[in-house]
């Protein structure tokens, strides 16, 4: 039986993936947020959106659609440009942070479902992840191989493992870390630092792709 992807092209490519997983961005920070604020079943439900961004993404490119939008300079624009906003408005709510992120259990915390929702939408509105699809999948789909879409299914759940095995650390770490980061101050000074970088996400997103 012929694999559909090769052992060594698919070593290859984990590699390259892990590279861009581990690498700081959008998701990182929403899911680092999700956990502080409220919890690791919520930090957790974000890393899910995460992977359920990537599956949404897996099948626009089985059809075709993620190598229209990537052709289309509006339709990318207006990708970027909602991406960017959806980010810029989650790093306001942090900005407006006066006091002690939403600790699990104290009826303030974001609901798991909350975080999986804002997690997946950051994710599926990121450019950049069309552009990872686009530019980075193609180097490792052997035309002739087998079918495209097979291909394409194994190489996405190589990244969405790599993607769950990283980020469900980054959960751990931050479960623990909001219970050492107990003073009020520090955790004002946290969910309005994370507010700073994801509203410099927007930024950066709007330069790069959207002017």
């Amino acid at each position: 039986m012929t694999l559909a992807v090769e052992p060594a092209t698919l070593g290859a490519f984990a590699l390259a993936a892990a590279a861009i997983v581990v690498s700081p961005g959008p998701d990182t920070l929403v899911i680092l947020r999700s956990a502080l604020a409220s919890g690791a079943r919520a930090g957790l439900a974000a890393v899910l959106g995460v992977q359920l961004g990537l599956l949404v993404h897996t099948v626009l490119a089985a059809v075709g659609i993620t190598a229209v939008i990537a052709s289309s300079p509006t339709l990318f624009t207006m990708i970027a440009v909602a991406g960017a906003a959806y980010l810029a408005w989650l790093g306001w709510q942090g900005l407006r942070a006066t006091g002690r992120l939403a600790l699990a259990g104290s009826g303030q915390a974001l609901p798991p479902a909350v975080c999986l929702r804002h997690a997946m939408l950051t994710n599926v509105l990121n450019p950049k992840v069309i552009v990872l699809f686009f530019a980075l999948y193609p180097n490792f789909i052997a035309i002739g191989h087998g079918r495209i879409t097979a291909q394409l299914t194994v190489l996405s759940t190589a990244l969405i493992a790599i993607n769950v095995a990283w980020q469900a650390g980054l959960v751990w770490f931050a479960d623990r870390a909001r219970h050492w980061l107990a003073n009020a101050t520090a955790q004002m000074w946290i969910s309005r630092g994370t507010g700073a970088i994801l509203i410099a996400f927007a930024a950066a997103m709007l330069i790069n792709h959207a002017w």
